[in-house]
């Protein structure tokens, strides 16, 4: 079985000639650097944001704005600009470069660069970097995901709190070299009890029995997509909880599927080599996906 990822795109050729903004220029991609010394690059001090284009908006931009300076304010990192002035950099490069649709965009702010290779935050003293990265980007996922559970957990907040989108993923990351080592794509993480919680890239989903189940969202980044299809749930008369819940209900689910910025809800075909329902993309998934499109045309 070919690996495919939650994150894949078409290929498109436009991409090798993107522009990028790094602190306040719009520069080509191969002119697009950051220091060594950077706190982003040795140590993953930094917040991000993802973003997706639609017919020439940025789908649920205030509530992405909002989560980037919750998160900056977390770790006591000051953005260089204002609300406006992020909207403004991003909408910036988009017209750069030209894109009204399928693209893709991420926002990186980082503690900037320090004076000398260690951690102490003091020792960043030149102000923070600020990174928008634009891509052409349709997902090309061509069939359901393949699931596999690892013991790396999403995990308490006295230690990372995994509501924060920072720089630093290597927990993810591991998770996702474990579920390949497995022979799947992407990692089904649990949390610090055993309940399932999220992937190493996205919000989990069940469907049994007609209702759409997720996690309590308490050791899980709280995407804005899966508020969306929370939300579209209680707008539509599908029940939805947010509960605990174990493998055993997952293996037995009627479908399962992701959410996130990039691929909406991505379907997924099996856990731990275990089928969900047929394999294929479930009638609940389709149902939501149409609703979550109607949502992005009329935001």
């Amino acid at each position: 079985m070919t690996k495919i990822t939650t994150h894949q795109a078409e290929e498109d050729a436009r991409n090798e000639a993107i522009l990028t903004y790094v602190d306040g220029r719009i520069v080509p991609k191969a002119e697009a650097m950051v220091s060594v010394y950077d706190s982003g690059f040795m140590l993953g001090d930094g917040v991000w944001e993802g973003l997706r284009l639609y017919d020439g908006k940025w789908a649920f931009l205030d509530e992405h704005l909002d989560r980037l300076f919750e998160a900056a304010k977390a770790i006591d990192l000051e953005i260089p600009m204002d609300r406006d002035g992020v909207a403004k950099a991003l909408i910036q490069t988009q017209e750069a470069n030209g894109m009204t649709t399928d693209a893709h965009a991420r926002l990186m702010v980082t503690r900037g660069v320090k004076v000398r290779p260690f951690q102490h935050p003091s020792l960043s003293r030149s102000g923070p970097t600020f990174v928008i990265i634009v891509e052409h980007s349709r997902p090309s996922i061509p069939r359901p995901i393949a699931l596999a559970t690892v013991p790396h957990q999403r995990g308490l907040p006295m230690t990372q709190d995994p509501k924060l989108n920072s720089h630093s993923k290597l927990n993810c990351i591991l998770a996702c070299i474990a579920a390949e080592k497995a022979g799947a794509d992407e990692a089904l993480m649990l949390d610090v009890h055993g309940f399932v919680n999220t992937t190493n890239a996205c919000n989990f989903f069940i469907v049994k029995n007609g209702a759409v189940w997720t996690s309590t969202g308490d050791y899980c980044m709280n995407g804005i997509t899966r508020q969306k299809v929370i939300d579209l749930c209680r707008a539509n008369d599908i029940p939805v909880f947010e509960r605990n819940f174990s493998l055993v209900d997952t293996y037995s689910a009627d479908e399962a599927f992701l959410t996130g910025t990039f691929g909406a809800q991505t379907p997924v075909g099996s856990i731990d080599g275990r089928a969900i329902g047929t394999g294929q993309l479930g009638p609940m998934t389709a149902r939501l996906r149409d609703l979550y499109k109607d949502l992005v045309a009329r935001s």
